[in-house]
């Protein structure tokens, strides 16, 4: 069905004929809006994938890609686009199933199997969506919509969910505001967002990705794959309604079935990828300013972590340390000798992590805008000429990232930095691509790009853009280096850039709003894929108090990508900057709006330091809850509501979290506070820090301690912990287990490699499994690879144990048991398969 009215008019009945189309009047533009017809036949075209046809043109394909998985298109032509989604990783494989079968009835088809079932009626091709039982689990409302103009071609594309009363909403990636998303209407359109707010969208990042969760619990995923600007309403508009809507392009969306939530994650990251297993040092903490420099300051910088026992295992160089913003260049008159001072670094045990922009410098004596040139591998606008404009350099091109051959030659310009001077990491920035001075933040739409020998508007482009840059940089460090683990961190990206690039949340605020925000944004980054995710801990732009930036390391700790970052004496780079009065700035110690942990005064400098301790203790943890991702696309952070979906309560808790499978952190976020009302879902738990038992499923008052944000284990859980160091590079000397008492059982895990290199996929790594038997009092020790660890101490600390515990063996054998702070203390023999504790 079609109907056409002029743009922004009521058209009088005078103006159409009889056939529905226009009469000769004239207007600015004229909308067509475009529904599917009657279905007029069916094509079984493989194993998998049923393709509908209807009366007035338009072609629905049904592809069941898993027992969970089933993929829906829609097109307006004979043909489905055939570009390869950006997004969808290599190793995703449709799983042919031999159970689906396909029936008809008078009013629609039917393809099902054990566990999923999808309809498609005659009437308009609208599908829904059941279980196994035949209950409804989501359904199209009204049918999908294509809108176009004249002017315009296809505008508008757009389909709409019910969404009944109950029902919520989770995930959508790079959001700021409340975590749970009805009744509130998103936009996803990469955008330089400095100091963006609560109420900031769309902000860095496209993610078009939501879970459901029904009236009756069941858990679903809706992955809209289309790179245009989409906007997506959750019951805001209509409160009957979800709709999801691309400004051009295909529907094309894959919906995923539970119904547990955490299947619905695993499934979206079976698509789209997890990150690979990252270095050792990528997981410590990380130092970073808009800018260090010269050498001489980031030796201090260096100098001071070690002389105050503060661990660090990174420091960043911001956009200063290049000659006049050149990307791969260094300042001279900054960094004389590059290499000598990163070796000096990395003597210290500190990486050093440097920031690469894609706008390139025009300047004719520059050898990479040279080489660029000569291979036309600029952006070009839909006329030819080259798409240039503002960024730190006041003329910039951009390479097309989405051309293959452009990201091979840009792989290739690490190498000096890579493998010469020693660089371990780099830092993608302004790559949605931002652009200064204009007040769209970056390329107009007529900007053209290769997408693959295909050629796209950037409109299209503009989301994967960032995506697109960093692959090419973790495609070519991964051949510079075969065998280290590249380490990239992106600002912009799209659904499956997570395989490419760890992320940050962008140009945050020193303020309690923003470390609000924070846990939000990374408990939602990390539910929709992205789980190498951090904040600019303390806040990019402002300076914090010392309390608050306390308490953003603490948050952090529990964050995988750990690292302060802030700017300093320096303006949005959009503003003109005095640049004289920026660097008198830096060069007193009073004015320069330092951010490191010691410049709080002495108590906030004990404070940070213990936080960042806590974090190196937790290392072996969260790299287990890391290497689960890899293996199963578990986030490493989870929302409460992921912990059970059944409760009502955990639905609307935002500031309690799941770190891993374990623990459940409840950071401080408000100022000054002494207690905190804390809710953990149903299950018994303990205080990690001071013992104490819970009962989950209701809420309490907690009081809180300076120096260590609130957090609970498991009952019956192992959790592992290292002795403090100062970097990852210093040997482990020893590991602690601490098990939490429970009467039931329950098995953790800890996972160890080399934290560096590939050996791990040659057997070279250790997966130890810790199973306690509660009415046994026994914890069932097993080893599995070829890794061996370099502690050779190993303590067992027991929390919640009763109060008539006397003995604990190990493999028969009787160990002696002290009690510490309430703990009972063993130390256990390497190779130990069994401990009883009576």
């Amino acid at each position: 069905m079609a109907r056409k009215f002029p743009k922004g008019k009521n058209l009088p009945a005078h103006f159409v004929h009889a056939d529905n189309t226009l009469a000769t009047e004239r207007y600015d533009d004229v909308y067509e809006y475009h529904q599917p017809g009657a279905v007029t036949g069916v094509e079984h075209e493989n194993a998998h994938t049923w393709t509908f046809s209807t009366a007035n043109g338009f072609r629905l394909r049904i592809q069941v890609l898993s027992e969970r998985i089933i993929r829906v298109r829609y097109s307006q032509t004979d043909a489905f686009d055939p570009a390869r989604s950006y997004a969808i990783c290599d190793e995703f494989h449709p799983t042919h199933l031999n159970g689906y079968h396909f029936d008809e009835n008078d009013a629609a088809y039917l393809i099902g199997s054990h566990m999923l079932r999808v309809q498609v009626q005659k009437a308009d091709a609208r599908v829904t969506f059941y279980n196994s039982l035949g209950k409804v689990i989501c359904q199209e409302s009204l049918p999908m919509t294509v809108t176009r103009t004249i002017l315009e071609g296809t505008h508008d594309v757009k389909v709409s969910m019910s969404a009944p009363i109950g029902e919520t909403y989770y995930g959508l990636g790079d959001k700021s505001g409340d975590l749970e998303l009805r009744g509130n209407y998103h936009v996803n359109y990469n955008t330089d967002a400095f100091a963006y707010g609560k109420d900031t969208d769309p902000l860095y990042r496209t993610i078009p990705f939501y879970y459901g969760l029904t009236p009756g619990k069941l858990g679903y995923g809706i992955f809209f794959d289309n790179t245009y600007r989409s906007h997506f309403d959750f019951a805001q508009a209509d409160p009957a309604l979800t709709t999801f809507s691309a400004d051009g392009g295909e529907v094309d969306y894959y919906f995923m079935y539970g119904p547990d939530l955490n299947e619905v994650a695993r499934q979206y990251t079976a698509l789209t990828g997890t990150a690979e297993l990252p270095a050792h040092w990528t997981m410590g903490f990380h130092q970073c300013r808009w800018s260090y420099y010269p050498e001489k300051r980031v030796h201090q910088i260096a100098d001071g972590f070690r002389s105050r026992n503060i661990p660090c295992d990174a420091i960043y160089l911001d956009i200063d340390y290049m000659d006049a913003f050149r990307c791969f260049t260094w300042n001279k008159d900054f960094f004389p000798e590059p290499a000598q001072m990163i070796a000096q670094l990395k003597e210290q045990g500190f990486h050093t992590v440097v920031m690469i922009d894609p706008g390139i410098k025009i300047d004719p004596e520059y050898f990479v805008y040279q080489d660029g040139a000569a291979k036309d591998y600029f952006c070009r606008r839909a006329g030819g000429e080259r798409m240039e404009g503002p960024v730190w350099p006041p003329e910039c091109v951009w390479p097309d990232y989405t051309n293959p051959e452009v990201r091979a030659w840009w792989g290739k310009l690490y190498a000096e930095l890579y493998n010469i001077q020693g660089v371990s990491g780099f830092w993608n920035d302004m790559n949605e691509p931002a652009v200064f001075k204009v007040n769209t933040k970056t390329f107009p739409d007529n900007v053209m790009h290769d997408f693959e020998g295909r050629t796209a508007t950037h409109a299209r482009a503009h989301n994967v853009y960032g995506m697109q840059m960093v692959r090419a940089t973790r495609d070519g460090l991964a051949e510079l280096q075969q065998d280290k683990r590249p380490f990239v961190i992106t600002r912009a990206g799209y659904s499956g850039t997570q395989r490419y690039s760890a992320c940050w949340t962008g140009d945050n605020v020193a303020s309690w709003d923003h470390l609000r925000i924070a846990n939000r944004q990374c408990q939602r980054m990390s539910i929709s894929g992205y789980s190498f995710i951090g904040t600019d801990i303390g806040g990019f732009v402002d300076p914090p108090t010392g309390e608050l930036m306390v308490r953003w390391l603490q948050l952090g700790a529990f964050h995988p990508l750990y690292r302060v970052h802030s700017m300093g004496n320096n303006v949005d780079g959009a503003s003109e900057v005095d640049v004289e009065a920026v660097n008198a700035a830096n060069e007193s110690d009073v004015e320069r709006n330092d951010q490191e942990p010691w410049v709080y005064g002495d108590a906030n400098t004990a404070l940070a330091r213990a936080a960042i301790e806590f974090r190196y203790r937790l290392l072996p943890y969260l790299y287990t809850a890391f290497q689960r991702y890899t293996k199963t696309g578990m986030p490493v952070l989870r929302s409460l509501i992921f912990a059970d979906q059944q409760d009502a309560v955990a639905a609307g808790r935002e500031n309690e979290f799941l770190v891993g499978n374990d623990l459940i952190a409840a950071p401080v976020v408000k100022a000054g506070q002494k207690t905190k009302q804390i809710y953990l879902p149903k299950g018994d738990w303990y205080d990690f820090h001071h013992s104490k038992a819970y009962v989950g499923g209701g809420l309490f008052r907690y009081k809180v301690a300076a120096d260590k944000a609130p957090l609970f284990a498991r009952a019956g859980s192992t959790v592992p912990l290292y002795n403090v160091r100062q970097h990852t590079g210093e040997a482990v000397q020893t590991l602690t287990l601490r098990l939490f008492y429970s009467q039931n059982a329950h098995t953790s895990h800890l996972y160890e490699d080399a934290g560096e290199g590939y050996a791990y996929k040659a057997n070279q790594y250790l997966t130890t499994s810790y199973a306690w038997s509660g009415d046994e009092g026994a914890l069932q020790i097993s080893c599995h690879g070829d890794f061996e660890p370099d502690y050779k101490k190993i303590v067992l600390e027991l929390i919640g144990f009763p109060k008539n515990t006397k003995t604990v063996t190990a493999d028969g054998q009787a160990l002696n048991v002290k009690k510490t702070d309430g703990r009972l203390v063993v130390a256990l023999p390497k190779g130990v398969h069994r401990v009883v504790v009576r």
